[in-house]
């Protein structure tokens, strides 16, 4: 990193911290990702113990996930509340709309600000960045609706920036690849189900298991899973011994189809197939517009 970067990087962190430290105290969404640890630290420097933690714990969320948030919220020093949440019973998540995340996203927010208020903390604070805010991200318009605070976002901090300024702080995570919501797996209109999302969680740690990969997504199609793999990490699975072993062990589970998806690993593939994208930036600004508006027009 040059010397111009560093001093970029600590600007932000100051810009951050003085964001933050207005709030006078603030509960952080922390899902374990690097983005949200990153601002669970800044939040422990800003504030000290005026700074809580929480993570939703869910049929959604990927293995080990909880653990890696409790294990950082340790590390920090912050006190962790863990929220039990149940996507699955909410009808509109469970059909899997295009705006899934909307949904979720308001449901979460909504225990969380009784945390708050419980505990007389003024502020919910995320790790949305600011690349966040330029692909399909309809859960960025419920925090915005909610009046969640997104300081990396509003920093013009994008994915590479936190990693850097993770690495910087000495995060142990800064590295880790992203870990979307298990539900991410399965194709807009396909009901969500516990079953599905225990069959995506246990192909994707046998196919880690066997392969070694770091970026790993396994996506349902009905009876079809469809691998992701980092794309440099594709020469991983091109043994023939490997890929048998493979498809053995996740027909084993019910799947009767097994492919790989020879572009590997993107951030949410299956948005690929969207006409329509709701994408935070182009709204931000549009005062009083909500999932409404932008689905029917009527802002």
């Amino acid at each position: 990193m040059t010397a111009a970067q560093k001093q970029y990087l600590a600007e932000k962190v100051n810009e951050i911290l003085e964001g933050i430290r207005s709030k006078g105290s603030v509960l952080v969404a922390m899902s374990g990702g690097v983005d949200s640890s990153l601002v669970a630290l800044l939040s422990k420097k800003a504030l000290g113990n005026k700074a809580l933690a929480a993570t939703a714990d869910s049929a959604t969320l990927p293995l080990g996930e909880l653990e890696e948030a409790r294990r950082l919220a340790r590390e920090i020093g912050l006190e962790h509340i863990i929220i039990n949440v149940d996507e699955t019973s909410n009808p509109t998540f469970v059909s899997n709309p295009p705006e899934r995340c909307y949904h979720c996203k308001k449901e979460l927010i909504l225990k969380m600000k009784e945390i708050a208020e419980d505990r007389g903390i003024g502020v919910i604070v995320d790790g949305t960045n600011a690349d966040d805010m330029k692909v399909h991200r309809p859960g960025a318009l419920a925090l915005a609706e909610a009046g969640v605070y997104s300081p990396l976002a509003d920093a013009g901090l994008g994915k590479e920036d936190v990693r850097k300024l993770a690495r910087m702080l000495g995060l142990p995570n800064a590295d880790r690849p992203s870990m979307a919501c298990l539900a991410s797996r399965l194709p807009y209109g396909e009901q969500i189900t516990k079953d599905k999302l225990r069959l995506v969680a246990e192909a994707e740690r046998l196919v880690k298991e066997l392969t070694g990969a770091r970026e790993l997504r396994v996506r349902l199609h009905g009876r079809l899973a469809r691998i992701e793999v980092g794309r440099d990490e594709r020469r991983l699975l091109f043994s023939e011994g490997l890929m048998d072993r493979i498809a053995g062990n996740l027909k084993s589970l019910g799947l009767v189809y097994v492919t790989m998806d020879l572009l590997g690993y993107r951030s949410g593939s299956m948005d690929e197939a969207l006409e329509e994208k709701i994408i935070p930036e182009t709204v931000k600004g549009r005062r009083g517009c909500t999932l409404h508006c932008l689905r029917f027009g009527d802002a």
